[in-house]
């Protein structure tokens, strides 16, 4: 490979880690050619894209975004190095590991790190949490759930309460001064 395509590699996965807020960084040298295929189909099938690039083209497009990635630089840049990028959900790609560990051994393909719009993940430990992360729509939801309840709570008691509320009402209405 030349000077001028690795340059045009780092510059077209430099853009892609620019555009793309989550990124997972695996390795699938366990992985024979049919579940590195399949591996890839369930990617598809997700939404995700999975690509395996040499470590140093790698680092060599995180410099370029600007960004502080220098902590995969020590454990995660080693060995076989394939990133599945995740361009709406941050959990789909580690529910993914999970469950392709579940079919094909767990030895088949080891989580390495992961960059969610900006925190680093980094380690097996990790896959958990990231598994766990609500997404945006999610949190969303659950804060308009959570200031809507207030609200809902005071229309049901004047609802339910209607009747002995006119009571009470007319009762202070009639009483002499």
């Amino acid at each position: 490979m030349t000077r001028e395509e690795k340059n045009q590699i780092i510059d077209e996965l430099s853009e892609k880690f620019a555009v793309t807020p989550y990124f997972y960084i695996a390795s699938t040298a366990g992985l024979t050619v049919a579940q590195a295929t399949e591996f890839r189909r369930m990617c598809f099938s997700r939404g995700l894209e999975y690509k395996v690039f040499k470590n140093t083209l790698i680092a060599k497009a995180l410099e370029k975004t600007g960004n502080d990635y220098s902590a995969f630089n020590e454990g995660v840049l080693k060995g076989m190095s394939g990133i599945i990028f995740s361009p709406e959900n941050a959990k789909v790609p580690a529910k993914l590991i999970k469950d392709f560990r579940k079919e094909a051994g767990k030895d088949k393909i080891a989580f390495k790190g992961a960059s969610i719009e900006g925190g680093l993940y980094i380690g097996e430990d990790q896959l958990t949490a990231l598994e766990n992360i609500k997404s945006k729509n999610e949190m969303i939801g659950e804060v308009i759930g959570l200031l809507q309840s207030p609200a809902k709570n005071v229309i049901s008691a004047l609802t339910s309460g209607e009747k002995k509320l006119a009571g009470i009402v007319k009762t202070l209405g009639e009483r002499p001064e």
